[in-house]
């Protein structure tokens, strides 16, 4: 665990940013998603994201905002539903892509430089996350920044137990490196992102 901190501190060392307004441009903002409720709402892990993606649209920082989730079962849809909280709050569709197969940070950023050709995007996630999100999308191809958000620290226990899981999720996104491993789902070059920055 103190190998896989070290090396993720220092992969995004100079490139995690406190909030939008400090983060630099870039033409995509990748949101990774989280747990959506049974109603279809985004839980509020997942608007605080969303929100500094919003932030970053509305300032002129990106163009077009990926967002990145879990759609494996029908009635559960990350992507389908931060693509409507997005569209609700002033972000046009036509500049947001989804994609249905970001089953973890590793598939998503993966698949955001195979199957949607990022090559330079601010990662946008929870800053108990956030340094592991950039390594990983960097060692994957995508010249990244990210932006952490510590708003949704108001849910302390769920923080908390999220927070713990980092400790050995490091571990995971190391040997997910230095195995090179596919994603769970490869498929066409989808040009959602290209139509958008165009």
């Amino acid at each position: 665990m103190a190998a896989g901190a070290f090396w993720v501190k220092g992969v995004s060392a100079g490139h995690v940013y406190a909030d939008a307004a400090a983060a630099p441009s870039a033409p995509v903002a990748l949101v990774l998603g989280a747990e959506i409720y049974a109603d279809d709402e985004p839980s509020p892990f997942v608007v605080a994201r969303l929100e500094i993606a919003r932030q970053l649209y509305a300032a002129g920082k990106v163009k077009a905002i990926l967002v990145s989730g879990d759609h494996a079962r029908w009635a559960y849809n990350e992507p389908g539903a931060m693509f409507r909280w997005l569209v609700q709050h002033g972000v046009p569709g036509t500049q947001v892509a989804l994609d249905h197969a970001g089953f973890d940070t590793y598939d998503s950023c993966a698949r955001a430089r195979q199957i949607f050709g990022v090559r330079k995007a601010i990662v946008v996630t929870q800053s108990y996350h956030i340094a592991r999100a950039v390594a990983l999308c960097r060692k994957l191809g995508v010249d990244a920044d990210g932006v952490g958000d510590d708003s949704a620290r108001i849910y302390r226990q769920p923080w908390l137990s999220s927070s713990g899981r980092e400790r050995m999720a490091v571990v995971k996104a190391m040997l997910d490196v230095a195995s090179g491993r596919d994603p769970v789902f490869l498929g066409r070059y989808e040009t959602s992102v290209d139509d958008a920055l165009r």
